[in-house]
């Protein structure tokens, strides 16, 4: 394939997986707008509505440490389409429920298929992007999930202005999920390689199967770089769903639903998450030579400045406090790209869907145990400001670990074989 034609390609599946994944926060990120009337009409308590969120995240936590493998072994485009089909059941059946075990159980069920998306798109990502631009798709991949937010947001937020049923928030936006997974099925493939070879050795064909998925978890797990990796993803991961839920508690007060123009104001959280997500691609690339353990290191220590500001600073006027919001977003979400980037350098593309699985559950494990974990907090001291005492912490505890992974240098004449 000629290099222009390859690079056309490449830039056509990165968008096409951007665009697919756009949309799978409808799916997911739709639950905490629906939980005041779903509360209400089907009499289920805020403990419960924890338990159900706490159970998705866990859900969501095993599918990845499942479907990464899977992703190696099978074929990424596949696994994206099943995984963003099923979740689109799953709301649409929430839709009807009648009864707290119903919704627990479906949520549940809809965690482990939003899980078979990211790292299939992470596989299919690694396939065409070689180590030197790796980095910058892999920057505008997270984007994508941090847009995704925004688009959630979004429709969500003109749904509960219309006084619309929290039932619609399960059925009109995951839609557009729909749509989007046709697009997907038209335009995508899994590799570059042409149809011939991957019928020999692709993971569409299943030649890796002729590998023990036992093997592959072994070797993953064998490698302490990526397992230290791991760890602080985890505490990013943490850190971002506590500032992602607390801010706008913290500084707009616990009704601040109830004002549309505080409504619209929440949206500068994952607006910075998603400039920040491929800021960081460019970051880690241009400022840091490649190195992403040093470009997560850094965006995480001005995490901890942010949330320790958030702390002392006292923000009377929504243009700070939309500041604050941005940056919160922009610093704890855009390193997340730079883990996805260093997982391929550390575990070799062979491996890829597992090691993301992997590194996703651990991330997911860490943000189930940490939202309850600060909301005892809360509990116990009767104030939202000192959640951000504790966020400073882990993310400086993040850049700590952080630091001790090392990668070798990759050479920027490295290219797709």
């Amino acid at each position: 394939m000629k290099e222009s034609a390859l690079q056309s390609k490449q830039w056509r599946m990165l968008f096409v997986t951007m665009f697919c994944y756009l949309f799978f926060y409808t799916g997911r990120h739709n639950f905490g707008w629906a939980v005041k009337g779903m509360s209400r009409e089907l009499h289920i308590s805020f403990e419960q509505i924890g338990w159900i969120s706490f159970s998705m995240l866990i859900g969501y936590a095993i599918g990845q440490l499942i479907n990464g493998n899977l992703a190696d072994r099978l074929s990424p485009k596949i696994m994206i389409l099943c995984g963003g089909t099923l979740s689109i059941i799953c709301n649409i059946s929430i839709s009807f429920a009648t009864g707290y075990t119903t919704v627990l159980v479906l949520w549940t069920l809809n965690g482990y298929f939003q899980s078979m998306a990211w790292g299939s798109g992470s596989k299919l990502i690694s396939n065409w992007w070689d180590d030197e631009h790796r980095g910058r798709a892999f920057g505008f991949y997270t984007m994508a999930a941090g847009s995704s937010s925004v688009l959630t947001f979004f429709m969500a937020l003109l749904l509960v202005q219309q006084n619309q049923s929290w039932r619609t928030l399960f059925r009109y936006p995951v839609l557009f999920l729909l749509g989007a997974l046709i697009v997907f099925l038209l335009m995508a493939r899994s590799s570059p390689k042409p149809i011939a070879d991957q019928k020999e050795d692709s993971p569409e064909s299943g030649s890796h199967q002729s590998k023990s998925w036992k093997k592959d978890y072994k070797e993953v797990f064998a490698n302490r770089k990526f397992i230290t990796a791991s760890l602080a993803i985890g505490c990013q991961s943490m850190a971002r769903y506590g500032l992602i839920f607390w801010v706008p508690i913290h500084f707009l007060g616990e009704n601040y639903k109830n004002s549309d123009a505080n409504l619209w104001l929440t949206l500068f959280i994952p607006i910075g998450m998603a400039i920040g997500a491929v800021s960081f691609g460019y970051i880690s690339d241009y400022l840091f030579n490649r190195n992403r353990s040093k470009s997560i290191c850094a965006g995480m220590i001005v995490s901890s400045f942010i949330a320790l500001s958030i702390y002392y600073v006292p923000i009377t006027n929504q243009f700070g406090a939309s500041i604050l919001m941005f940056a919160a977003g922009f610093f704890v979400y855009g390193p997340q790209s730079n883990f996805w980037t260093l997982n391929p350098e550390l575990l070799g593309t062979r491996l890829v869907g597992t090691g993301t699985g992997v590194m996703n559950m651990f991330a997911y494990v860490f943000a189930a145990i940490g939202e309850p974990l600060f909301g005892k907090i809360i509990d116990y001291t009767g104030k939202t400001a000192n959640i951000f005492l504790v966020v400073a912490v882990i993310c400086a505890i993040c850049a700590v670990i952080i630091s001790f992974v090392k990668t070798e240098q990759q050479p920027a004449s490295a290219k797709i074989t």
